[in-house]
């Protein structure tokens, strides 16, 4: 921790000292300033998997068969949850529209509000899901929409994955993985084609390709949609399955520059939610981004309790 908060005072004093520089310059930044940088991301990394919420936290995932299911703990539900009440509610599905009905008596919220009527549930492909809390906030339900079927996702604070997480191994980090790509905006509605790992093919909107080097080689990577303007990766290349997770790895940037520069820090390569459950439906690499090429950077496999992996 003291070496870690000496390299951030490095940092925060050196920004204080010396002015901006020129937007057309792109220094490589010194190594104190890239340990200390990629230091940060993976402490952040690793408190958005423990959030209450993060990833860790995912408890079951179950798929409406049904117009109408009963859920809860208790074994009389139609759909038994692992968390929360013997009777939690009513889950109806009418057409795209899928509603909930609270049990009389049950402590439910709705996007942190007090819930005690009918209402419709916002699925994760719609916009923001609505957020059905329970178990004095402990536990929580979303819903999920993929290919043609509903889901409910549930976590839980208390999850056995999260309480019992271990840690994340990590390539050593290299500047010389840090590396400088160029960006090709591809026609309006472009999309990507790639296979899910509940089965689904999905067609997502794809912005451009990424050309970038290395050792001499070209390479080449296409790009989805990510947050803020940038771009998100779904790639597997020749650590896959000999040292990092066999299904690939996922990679933001930031939006590419005027000129289409963008920066690829594979130090940032990260695990996709499937590593650490096995109630996420993680999107699988497309045959565009299956490198031949050893990408020894980022995060390595997850060794630690997976949730779900008794079921």
């Amino acid at each position: 921790m003291a070496v870690r908060g000496l390299l951030l005072a490095t940092v925060l004093l050196a920004s204080c000292s010396e002015p901006p520089a020129p937007a057309v310059q792109r220094q490589a930044p010194s190594d104190v300033d890239f340990l200390a940088d990629n230091a940060v991301w993976r402490n952040q990394r690793r408190e958005a998997l423990l959030a209450p919420d993060g990833w860790t936290s995912l408890v079951g995932l179950h798929w409406l068969e049904l117009k109408s299911h009963y859920i809860g703990s208790g074994t009389g539900s139609g759909i038994v949850l692992e968390v929360g009440p013997p009777k939690l509610g009513l889950v109806q599905q009418q057409g795209d529209k899928v509603y909930f009905t609270p049990e009389r008596g049950v402590m439910v919220t709705a996007d942190g509000q007090p819930l005690k009527r009918r209402i419709r549930l916002v699925d994760d492909q719609s916009g923001p899901p609505t957020v059905i809390g329970f178990s004095g906030g402990a536990d929580q339900m979303t819903l999920i929409h993929r290919g043609e079927r509903y889901g409910l996702r549930i976590k839980s604070a208390d999850a056995a994955a999260r309480l019992q997480f271990t840690q994340i191994n990590y390539y050593t980090p290299s500047p010389a993985w840090r590396i400088e790509g160029h960006f090709t905006p591809s026609p309006a509605g472009t999309t990507l084609t790639f296979v899910d790992m509940v089965g689904n093919t999905v067609a997502a909107p794809s912005p451009g390709i990424v050309s970038f080097e290395h050792d001499g080689k070209a390479y080449q990577l296409t790009a989805m949609e990510g947050d803020e303007g940038g771009l998100f990766f779904v790639l597997a290349d020749r650590t896959s399955g000999h040292g990092s997770y066999p299904a690939g790895r996922f990679l933001d940037t930031a939006a590419p520059a005027a000129d289409g520069a963008v920066t690829l820090d594979f130090n940032r390569a990260y695990n996709p939610p499937c590593v650490f459950t096995r109630f996420a439906t993680c999107p699988l690499p497309p045959a565009q981004n299956r490198l031949d090429l050893t990408i020894d950077a980022g995060e390595k496999m997850y060794t630690g309790p997976v949730g779900g992996e008794s079921s």
